[in-house]
């Protein structure tokens, strides 16, 4: 799964319709293009692919003073696709992406609480079925075999962050739990994507 797809979908999504720069200035506001592959020829390119691929509608917008532009909105395939990657993102494996977890966080109040809330939990169960296979094999306790080497570090490393995304992910939960956010359905809701902002000189 890629980042990109979700976060400009997102993006879109929250403004309704949108060019290409204010989505590479959302995106940027947010500080996607630090941590994920939102850099903006992956954008560019992403807004084409999608558009070939039926998930976005484009239109020339007059711009005064200017040449037009390209303004995108998400097509009824679109809307499904992004909240199928979104569902993904909130409850992906335990080897996923960071981008990829962290474009669904900023992406999940999109979503009902209740249906977060079970997504979180799958990946939170996911997160701790890797944790107990790996301690199968390593004991953080024991000295590490001479015969396993560098690889116990390996194993120690992964029981770690199996360990404290498990922890950050329940304490998410609980914070859900007790009324954290406003989620989609929920009075005050808007959707978030990417906050947006308008941007001087649009």
């Amino acid at each position: 799964m890629s980042a990109i797809r979700l976060l400009v979908l997102g993006a879109i999504r929250s403004r309704g319709r949108a060019h290409g720069y204010q989505v590479r200035s959302d995106l940027e506001s947010w500080g996607a293009h630090e941590w994920s592959t939102a850099k903006p020829g992956s954008i560019y390119h992403a807004l084409n692919r999608m558009k070939h691929e039926g998930l976005l509608a484009a239109e020339e917008a007059a711009v005064s003073g200017g040449p037009p532009r390209t303004e995108f909105t998400l097509t009824g395939d679109g809307e499904r696709e992004y909240l199928s990657l979104l569902r993904d993102a909130l409850a992906a494996e335990h080897d996923a992406r960071v981008d990829v977890v962290s474009a669904g966080l900023g992406c999940m109040t999109d979503l009902p609480r209740p249906e977060v809330l079970t997504l979180l939990r799958r990946r939170l169960e996911s997160l701790e079925g890797w944790r107990s296979s790996v301690l199968e094999h390593h004991d953080p306790e024991a000295p590490v075999d001479e015969e396993i080497g560098a690889v116990g570090e390996v194993l120690g490393f992964w029981v770690h962050s199996a360990e404290s995304a498990a922890g950050w992910t329940r304490s998410l939960i609980e914070r859900i739990e007790r009324g954290a956010h406003v989620f989609a359905g929920e009075e005050g809701w808007r959707p978030s994507g990417v906050p947006s902002r308008e941007v001087p000189g649009e």
